[in-house]
């Protein structure tokens, strides 16, 4: 019997590239997408696409009979500031969601379950220099607050019914295929489109707004790397600390104008991100994650800007 893995949330910035790199990985057949929307790129023609509410636990538990999958991805989610936007939809979405798919994947035996937390869960009382993995948490948006739970969630699934649950407190994800869903590090990107288009970006974020980032190229690999880890490794049953580099606004444009040096950056005044961003880390200690499942970044600064500029040019 095929094996099957589902990525619940397929339409999203990190879901277009999982499933594509999980369909090279393990078969373009095996992978089956799944979102409320319609892909507008070329994955429903790749593989298998169903449309799915993870909200809707008929339409959920239809599809875990149809392919009975052996692993799941859960990425649907609102993110931070679109959250802010409507708290208790962004509660429901990202506390309910989960709880379905733990229930579905314990019923119908799933082997192992990937879902996403955020450096969201970290608050104004956390260490904001290398934050380290276990810490003062008290995140002042719903999304974090959800997410916090769900990672709680995560490990008690985990010691109660022994279900086999994974995830990662991802930084910001930095991208050129998919465009963001509405989350603070946002900026980091559209600064590259605006570079390209008109030479000029005006930032939501101040100039000395330090987060964590990361390539998405880096974020699916270790996605994936941890999903391939043996189970023995897996200490970690909340979420494990994640990171790549970080920067602000500023060293990044210092960055963009190497390749294009009459590009200028602005800053907006009294954006609600501000107030997000500023109880978020600077930077984060993952070394939990380099010592289970020797996780370990590829991308620095110089090389995102150069595959962002590079990547976004030839459109």
């Amino acid at each position: 019997m095929t094996e099957h893995i589902l990525v619940l949330g397929s339409n999203g910035q990190i879901g277009t590239e999982l499933v594509t790199a999980l369909r090279k990985a393990y078969g373009f057949n095996k992978v089956v997408a799944c979102d409320i929307r319609r892909p507008d790129y070329d994955i429903k023609n790749a593989g298998p696409f169903e449309f799915v509410n993870v909200l809707d636990k008929e339409n959920l538990k239809a599809v875990y009979e149809k392919y009975k999958p052996k692993q799941v991805y859960l990425l649907a989610a609102l993110l931070s500031a679109t959250g802010e936007q409507n708290p208790k939809l962004a509660w429901d979405l990202n506390m309910n969601g989960l709880l379905n798919v733990l229930d579905f994947s314990i019923e119908y035996r799933t082997q192992k379950v990937y879902w996403p937390s955020s450096i969201a869960v970290f608050g104004p009382s956390s260490p904001k220099n290398q934050t380290p993995q276990f810490c003062t948490m008290d995140p002042n948006t719903v999304y974090g607050i959800s997410k916090l739970a769900g990672e709680r969630w995560c490990e008690y699934y985990f010691q109660k019914f022994g279900l086999d649950v994974r995830s990662i407190r991802y930084p910001g994800i930095i991208s050129w295929k998919a465009m963001p869903g509405g989350g603070t590090t946002d900026y980091a990107i559209h600064i590259f489109h605006d570079a390209l288009k008109k030479k000029t970006y005006q930032s939501f974020l101040s100039a000395e707004t330090d987060l964590p980032m990361m390539y998405m190229d880096d974020a699916i690999r270790g996605t994936i790397e941890l999903m391939d880890a043996p189970a023995e490794n897996i200490q970690i049953r909340s979420s494990y600390n994640f990171d790549g580099l970080s920067f602000n606004p500023e060293e990044l444009a210092a960055e963009i104008r190497k390749h294009i040096p009459d590009f200028t950056l602005t800053y907006g005044d009294n954006d609600p991100r501000q107030a997000i961003a500023n109880s978020w880390p600077k930077s984060i200690d993952d070394s939990y994650a380099e010592k289970d499942w020797n996780w370990s970044p590829k991308f620095d600064l110089q090389k995102i800007t150069s595959e962002m500029l590079r990547n976004l040019g030839k459109g």
